[in-house]
């Protein structure tokens, strides 16, 4: 399972949303799932990516192995946000003003600790203004649909 529930008891965010100090344990290379086309408006293209982490060392390596997609480190933004169990909220809005409050919203809404969610746009020529936090919101719902059901899907094959 690569999401987590957890009761949300965190300390306040910190300048650029770190809350606490970059480990330096080593780290595993992150499991992801990774929806490529989510959402298209106005020439402004959508992705996401989720996956399980619980160290600020963990959210570079796994923000490393997403950049690793040429798609992915060339896009516009690459906001993100997580709770951590031991570091609280984090978030990176990465130029997309606002976005990484709303992902980090909506992991707090689901009660989901130690799971980044990182949203990636590519800018299409046009300002969306409002419209973009509502794709930055259908972008996250279908990340934990797919999450559910790939939940559902392991439950229904089990002996």
């Amino acid at each position: 399972m690569i999401f987590r529930r957890c009761a949300l008891i965190a300390p306040p965010l910190g300048i650029d949303g770190l809350a606490g100090p970059a480990h330096s344990a080593e780290v595993n290379t992150p499991t992801l799932i990774r929806l490529p086309r989510v959402v298209s408006d106005r020439g402004s293209r959508y992705a996401v990516a989720g996956g399980r982490v619980t160290s600020r060392a963990e959210i570079d390596a796994f923000i490393a192995t997403l950049k690793r997609d040429k798609k992915i480190a060339r896009a516009t933004h690459n906001t993100w946000a997580v709770v951590l169990t031991d570091g609280g909220p984090l978030k990176n809005d990465d130029g997309e003003t606002g976005a990484g409050a709303v992902i980090l919203r909506m992991l707090e809404r689901e009660a989901l600790c130690d799971c980044i969610v990182v949203v990636t746009r590519w800018y299409g020529g046009v300002h969306l203004g409002g419209d973009r936090f509502a794709h930055v919101v259908t972008c996250v719902r279908a990340l934990f649909d797919a999450q559910r059901g790939a939940q559902s899907g392991t439950e229904k094959g089990a002996v």
